[in-house]
């Protein structure tokens, strides 16, 4: 939640019903007023709920155009994974979310840029740039000291990844608010960059070692042995590349990986 003296701005709303409630009530408990709900990112964690919260509050569901096509993709997706993965769980979803002109907004008089860099964990990524307070929440385009999910990049290529990393960096936040945390941990954007990228390397010299999955997933959880979270998206990401080494359509074997 970013807030001003009066308004707010929610990132990334939940997936499901309850969580869209429990997320709510805290949105409530602020007392901002909720305007805007941006979305990072197309994949459905990341804002099947969001139409639940802004109905309750009123607010405008906004993303890139990119974004937006990719929201329709998972809807598309829900009967063959999502509504698997959380049987009864996820309220419906249909894709309300608009672009706004240029790419900004603002909030209580302040700027608020959307910033499209591409392909992070998933393409058509965009970031939330809050210039005066050297803020950019990133979506999973950076990720903060847990396992980062490489499904989205099942030809085993992170070139975009890393060119959409250059391009957060080039807003020099200060503070990088990343959907997949440690929350132990700061928000310091100097090191959640350098750690994003510095996985990606690790994992690109990996797969060139490994040709079992099995392989390629210990030796990653050998070299984070501290990291606790995100073991579960590592494996499922790591099916998802050695099943396109394998052949077979890149959308279908992300669906297979999960499932």
């Amino acid at each position: 939640l970013v807030h001003g003296r009066h308004d707010a701005v929610l990132v990334d709303p939940p997936l499901t019903t309850e969580q869209a409630k429990t997320v709510g009530d805290w949105v409530e408990a602020s007392g901002k007023r909720l305007t805007h709900i941006f979305v990072t990112h197309g994949h459905g964690d990341h804002w099947f709920a969001a139409g639940l919260l802004a109905e309750r509050f009123g607010a405008q569901v906004v993303a890139s155009a990119g974004t937006i096509e990719q929201m329709h993709a998972s809807v598309a997706a829900r009967p063959v994974l999502w509504d698997k993965l959380w049987p009864g769980q996820i309220p419906p979803s249909p894709v309300t979310a608009v672009t706004v002109p240029g790419n900004r907004f603002t909030l209580d008089g302040h700027d608020v840029h959307i910033v499209e860099v591409g392909r992070g964990d998933v393409d058509d990524s965009a970031v939330l740039h809050v210039p005066e307070l050297g803020l950019a929440v990133a979506g999973d385009v950076i990720y903060n000291d847990v396992h980062q999910y490489l499904g989205g990049s099942p030809d085993g290529d992170f070139g975009p990844w890393r060119t959409a990393i250059d391009a957060v960096a080039a807003l020099e936040p200060r503070h990088i608010v990343a959907s997949h945390q440690n929350k132990e941990r700061d928000d310091d954007a100097t090191r959640l960059l350098a750690d994003t990228r510095r996985y990606l390397d690790e994992a690109e010299t990996e797969l060139a070692k490994h040709d079992t999955p099995l392989g390629f997933f210990t030796a990653m959880l050998a070299r984070y042995p501290n990291r606790r979270h995100g073991a579960t998206v590592l494996w499922i990401g790591t099916r998802a590349i050695y099943l396109t080494r394998d052949g077979g359509d890149l959308r279908q074997n992300i669906v297979t990986a999960w499932l």
